[in-house]
Parts: structure tokens; C-alpha cells; sequence
């Protein structure tokens, strides 16, 4: 059983977390609120997403999982307006999810959780290198780099307590250093990792709006970008694997 009320644009942002790697989830909610934790169909990227009760208006739940079209719930969220408040109800059968805002309302068919990968067990990895920056900064980073190259190296440099990425292309390249003035906070331990940009663009448009973002590095391992949304009631963990650089 779930019925609950959220303000439409905390409910569509964290959709939006969620369909920047995946189509298809399983969400489980309980009396604590919702939560999914899922994987890219080429297990490059992971994505967790916790989000209280206290993010809704309204919130009755009991433990439930169900499958949930992401691509299906972006489109439909995409018809609410600012300010909208959203309705959900499960059905009794758990095999539909009642949805309402304004006058609209829909019936959407939920998918067999039996489809649905199973949620991923997140490795366990130390990631000692830290560094907290603005998701704006984050973001318009990535964006300038995506320019040049198809990947991005991004390290901590213990010396100069800086935090860089480098990307280069066949004839072009990008440097941006960011010293612990221009940081939130630094823990200067050495790492640095190679990523796919395909990955990081669609990440970075989803982290661009968040007031601060994590990044938890270590030497050849993934990198591991934290951060809230919905003030502070919801967070978000996304875990990208490196890519091997060539001698």
C-alpha cells in the first residue's frame, strides 16, 4: 500500500536522478518513504536514491517493491506545472499506480519486478580522496571538457591541495585546476582516475542543480558523486567505473 502527496518538482527531480542511467527500476518504499538502487544496462554507472517521508506532504506506505517505468514517469511528470502538488496511490493489486495533479489523472500499469534487474550490490571500495564543489562548477566542467575529448581525468594533487581535470582530444586539451580556495573542502589524498564523458554529461546535467556535490576518488578505482536534493530530505549516491587507460 502506498498513497502519498509531494510537491510535483521534488518528485520529478528525483525521477530525473534516476533516468540519467536507467529506463527501468525497482522501487521500494516502507513506512521510512521510497528508495531504488540501480544499474546501467553496460554496469558502468550505479545509481542509489533515498527518499524520506519527510519529503512528502503526505505519506502512508507499508514495505512494497514495484516495477517502475522511469521513462514512462518523466513523461508524464513532464505535464505538471511548478507548484503542482502530485497524488500517488497503489492500487490494491500492486500491479497499477494511480497518479493525479491538477486534472489530470492516470492509471499507470507497473512492470513485473520479475523484468526488472535486481538492485546491485554496491562494491566495496575505499575512495580516500574528497573534495565538495558546487554542482554548478561540476557541471559547466564537464560541459567544457565534453568539447575536446570523449573522456575526462579526474584527480586530487596533494602538493599544490588542488583538485584537476584534464581531458584531451586528437588535437585539442583542457586543464582545470581548482585550489582549496575555489572548493568547498579538500581532503588532499592522491588519486586520479579516468571516466567516460558519455556517462559524466548526462550525470552533470542532474548534479548541476544540486547546491553542493561529493566526489569520493582513488587511484584507477570510480569515482563517487554525492549529493541531497528536496532540502536535504533526499540523497542520491551515483558510482561510475573508470576507464582503463591505454600504455
Amino acid at each position: 500500500m502506498l498513497k502519498a502527496s509531494i510537491d510535483a518538482d521534488i518528485f520529478r527531480e528525483a525521477i530525473e536522478v534516476v533516468s540519467a542511467l536507467v529506463t527501468e527500476c525497482r522501487l521500494h518504499t516502507d513506512a521510512n518513504g521510497i528508495r531504488t538502487r540501480a544499474v546501467d544496462t553496460a554496469n558502468v554507472a550505479m545509481v542509489s536514491l533515498d527518499l524520506g517521508k519527510d519529503g512528502f506532504s503526505a505519506f502512508s506506505a507499508t514495505k512494497e517493491e514495484i516495477g517502475l517505468d522511469i521513462t514512462k514517469m518523466k513523461n508524464i511528470l513532464g505535464m505538471m506545472n511548478k507548484g503542482d502538488t502530485l497524488n500517488l496511490q497503489l492500487a490494491d493489486s500492486a500491479r497499477k499506480l494511480e497518479l493525479s495533479f491538477g486534472n489530470y489523472r492516470y492509471s499507470v500499469t507497473l512492470l513485473d519486478v520479475n523484468t526488472v534487474r535486481k538492485d546491485p550490490n554496491p562494491p566495496t571500495i575505499e575512495l580516500p580522496g574528497k573534495i565538495v564543489i558546487s554542482g554548478e562548477a561540476l557541471s559547466s566542467a564537464i560541459k567544457a571538457a565534453s568539447v575536446v575529448s570523449d573522456k575526462i581525468a579526474l584527480g586530487i594533487d596533494p602538493k599544490g591541495q588542488n583538485f584537476y581535470m584534464v581531458a584531451e582530444g586528437d588535437t585539442d586539451h583542457i586543464r582545470l585546476e581548482l585550489g582549496k580556495d575555489q572548493l568547498i573542502s579538500i581532503n588532499p589524498v592522491e588519486a586520479r582516475s579516468l571516466f567516460s564523458l558519455d556517462y559524466l554529461k548526462d550525470l552533470g546535467k542532474v548534479m548541476g542543480r544540486a547546491k553542493e556535490v561529493q566526489v569520493s576518488l582513488g587511484i584507477d578505482h570510480p569515482v563517487k558523486f554525492s549529493f541531497t536534493f528536496a532540502d536535504g530530505k533526499g540523497s542520491v549516491d551515483y558510482l561510475l567505473a573508470p576507464r582503463i587507460e591505454a600504455d
